[in-house]
């Protein structure tokens, strides 16, 4: 197949959907299809500029590590993506890129599938903090709801996330299809070297986070925690990896909690090079999030044989299974701290739940499976939309295609 993505953010935009991207990519190319990105132009450029269309972009003013695509630069390629004849297009984001989406599929006469990558719902209000939070929710679905039925189908990363959607009144066709990890995430790292580089001791019990550094992520909670962990563990460090607009508020609140010996915040790691020796030399990755689609870190971290333990809230309740790698904390902040304190009180037990982790990864959540899971819905859906005319709705589910008649 031709595919068209399109989205909003890009690496070297680090989040979420950048990673999601890059993985079915890679994977989809292996496999001899060709995928083209149209993505905003940033001042730095990546390893994957050769499929890359970049347009240029304008920084928005209440959330500057975000870029807006100009509309009409868009527009100026349309002959040229006309000449690609593809098959179809998959929107990432729903900002620009979801009306452009939209757009550019009428003109090409393909279908559209978008996925839902971000819990709106529970995001929305930390980046308009002028409109109440009420407002902000019931905002968030309506658009969400809007945006979701106007394409062809939608992929969500995971059952809980889909229920939202159907409880929203999103009607289109939709699957299942998290991201899955690729190959580097398994290979061997150093802890130990990476330890020793950020002076971490190898004896100190370490806690990490990877992530966006945003108030959705819930990061307070953790520092929180650590506030009640080392009463049982004084040296107990927790390491923050990543960066965003949260950093500030954090930093205060670790000093106010007297966490300035109990926290590192590093920044963001190069995937290629330092992320799975972050991973591996952690003893436990922990993890609060109560808004995540799915939460591809737990995963990252599990594939380094490093035992989690997190909330169990909305798409981090699709990957989360107890015992398999992952103990599943409540959100309550004591009771947290008790499955961390078991944790390093007991190495042994720690031990064979990292090894039981990195075996759950290994046998669920490939790159490779969730990428050929993609293709076939594709499939699914352009054979729908060719045998369709304008009026025609696409079935629910590749599940359902075999009991729904198409409607009309």
């Amino acid at each position: 197949m031709k595919i068209l993505y399109i989205s909003d953010v890009y690496f070297p935009r680090v989040n979420g959907v950048s990673t999601s991207i890059r993985t079915f990519v890679k994977q989809m190319q292996s496999l001899g299809h060709e995928v083209h990105l149209i993505a905003p132009e940033y001042a730095a450029s990546t390893e994957d500029e050769a499929w890359i269309r970049r347009i240029p972009a304008r920084s928005i003013y209440f959330d500057p590590e975000d870029k807006l695509m100009k509309w009409g630069a868009v527009m100026q390629r349309l002959p040229g993506l006309r000449r690609e004849n593809y098959d179809l297009i998959h929107v990432h984001t729903p900002f620009v890129a979801h009306y452009l989406g939209l757009r550019l599929a009428r003109e090409l006469n393909v279908p559209c599938v978008e996925t839902y990558h971000t819990f709106f719902e529970d995001y929305l209000h930390h980046y308009l903090p002028w409109i109440p939070k009420l407002v902000a929710r019931g905002l968030a679905r309506a658009i969400s709801k809007r945006q979701c039925n106007a394409v062809d189908a939608i992929v969500a990363p995971s059952t809980p996330m889909l229920s939202v959607l159907r409880a929203y009144g999103v009607k289109a066709a939709a699957e299942v299809i998290p991201t899955g990890l690729q190959e580097h995430s398994f290979k061997d790292a150093d802890g130990k070297a990476f330890r020793l580089k950020y002076g971490i001791p190898l004896e100190r019990p370490m806690l990490l986070f990877v992530g966006r550094v945003a108030f959705e992520k819930n990061i307070s909670f953790l520092l929180e925690m650590t506030k009640v962990l080392i009463k049982q563990h004084p040296d107990a460090l927790l390491v923050v990896a990543g960066q965003g607009p949260a950093e500030k508020s954090l930093h205060k609140l670790a000093a106010d909690l007297g966490l300035d010996n109990n926290i590192k915040f590093i920044g963001y790691l190069d995937r290629n090079t330092e992320l799975n020796a972050c991973y591996q030399a952690a003893d436990i990755f922990v993890f609060s999030s109560k808004s995540e689609t799915q939460g591809l870190v737990l995963l990252e971290a599990m594939a380094q044989g490093t035992p989690v333990v997190a909330i169990a809230e909305l798409g981090t309740a699709s990957i989360l299974v107890e015992g398999k790698g992952a103990l599943i904390a409540p959100d309550n902040i004591e009771r947290f701290a008790d499955k961390v304190h078991y944790l390093l009180k007991y190495p042994e037990d720690r031990y064979e739940l990292g090894k039981a982790a990195l075996k759950y990864a290994t046998e669920n959540w490939t790159a490779k499976l969730q990428a050929e899971r993609m293709l076939h819905f594709y499939h699914h859906v352009k054979s729908v939309h060719q045998a369709s005319d304008e009026n025609t709705r696409i079935p629910i589910s590749l599940a359902e295609s075999k009991q729904v008649n198409v409607e009309f």
